[in-house]
């Protein structure tokens, strides 16, 4: 059964993860650089979203639901702009400063409709950012009913397996956006949801369905899980848990792009989660949410009334 807007509404996620800020320049292209073989584009609009983990967050609040979201950023201009954006959402913000730290920038430069060029701006944290980060998770854990860990990769989320075994311990669902090729530092949560790509570097290919289901229900065991979603693009996605599997087929009508899809995937599922949803019956909910998503340009989100109607 679907929550109603109002069971939604009271349902709060942590978000916790790598924030960035994505800054985008449109322009246009009309002649080749003389310096180089490369398009000439005459910048005429710029602007900033919500990116990273902090996009996760933003889908969750546009879906109807509450969200906080944690995370290390610079003490720099990007890192003071994303916080003016997120509380510009009604995102409850609560940003560790690490003046070490270049806040993560995505650059894109688009002309003629399709991305150019991206410029990534980053480093990592220090590690007495991410104790901070630590210690303001552990007083907010309790005050929401589901946690959702967005690994990019930044080093955000390098004393992960701390909070999850604090938020397990409370009995709130973890739900996690993986990275990388080491999940034993997942152990423990709720879900996991890799992309195909992100699981093959994980557990290697598979040939079929079967070989498919076999390692994933062992990765699953082995880590603990009580479930893994493994998103499968225009092949839809699947859950494997205790009582097996299930499928859902993709729903993109028309696919524009796919930027920040996941994002959308596992705001919706942990909205849902949080809302006191079944992971079988959120997860047909965030393939919706999904298919609607890449129908629309950059990271963008997805309403109550879009995913009910």
């Amino acid at each position: 059964m679907n929550p109603t807007k109002q069971q939604l509404a009271k349902a709060r996620v942590l978000v916790v993860g790598d924030a960035m800020l994505d800054r985008y320049w449109h322009g246009a292209v009309d002649r080749i650089s003389p310096e180089a073989p490369v398009p000439v584009v005459k910048v005429n609009r710029e602007e900033e979203r919500i990116g990273g983990a902090a996009n996760v967050a933003y889908n969750v609040v546009t879906l109807g639901a509450q969200a906080g979201f944690l995370g290390v950023v610079g003490d720099d201009e990007p890192g003071h702009r994303l916080e003016v954006l997120l509380r510009e959402t009604g995102i409850t913000t609560h940003l560790k400063r690490d003046k070490g730290l270049k806040t993560t920038v995505k650059l894109r430069v688009i002309g003629r409709q399709q991305q150019l060029l991206r410029m990534d701006f980053e480093n990592e944290p220090d590690h007495e950012a991410l104790a901070l980060q630590n210690e303001t998770f552990a007083r907010l854990a309790p005050q929401h009913d589901a946690i959702l860990f967005s690994d990019y990769g930044k080093g955000g989320l390098a004393h992960i397996p701390t909070m999850i075994a604090a938020a397990r311990a409370g009995r709130r669902a973890v739900l996690i956006d993986p990275k990388g090729s080491d999940y034993s530092r997942y152990k423990g949560a709720t879900v996991i949801t890799p992309n195909r790509a992100e699981l093959q570097q994980v557990v290697g290919t598979w040939k079929d369905t079967a070989e498919l289901r076999t390692k994933a229900q062992a990765l699953r065991e082995t880590l603990e899980l009580d479930a893994l979603l493994v998103t499968l693009g225009e092949d839809g996605m699947t859950l494997f848990d205790a009582q097996g599997d299930t499928h859902v087929d993709a729903q993109a009508r028309e696919v524009f792009d796919v930027t920040g899809a996941g994002d959308t995937v596992i705001a919706t599922l942990a909205a849902l989660v949080g809302a006191g949803v079944g992971l079988r019956d959120a997860m047909p909910l965030a393939n919706k949410a999904g298919g609607i998503v890449v129908g629309k340009f950059g990271t963008a989100t997805v309403s109550y009334e879009e995913l009910f109607s």
